[in-house]
């Protein structure tokens, strides 16, 4: 994981450690969003994997979809 990656993976740590198991675990995603950005973090960097994250979290809404969403692969157009 490059250091910046690193870094933008500690506040989901801490959030998945302190405040999921009081929010509950009522992700309308399979993996989870922080499960998601955790691992886009790990396959794709810093910036393409924050990217990948942010748009991931900013899907998750009331009127937005839900299912299965996987991390795309390294090398594949995501859109």
């Amino acid at each position: 994981m490059t250091p910046l990656a690193w870094c933008l993976a500690l506040p989901v740590r801490a959030y998945r450690l302190i405040f999921s198991p009081w929010v509950g675990f009522n992700c309308r995603y399979e993996p989870t969003c922080s499960r998601y950005a955790l691992d886009a973090l790990q396959k794709h960097g810093g910036l393409k994997g924050g990217w990948l994250a942010a748009r991931r979290i900013a899907r998750c809404h009331p009127w937005g979809r839900s299912g299965y969403d996987p991390v795309p692969e390294p090398g594949v157009n995501e859109d």
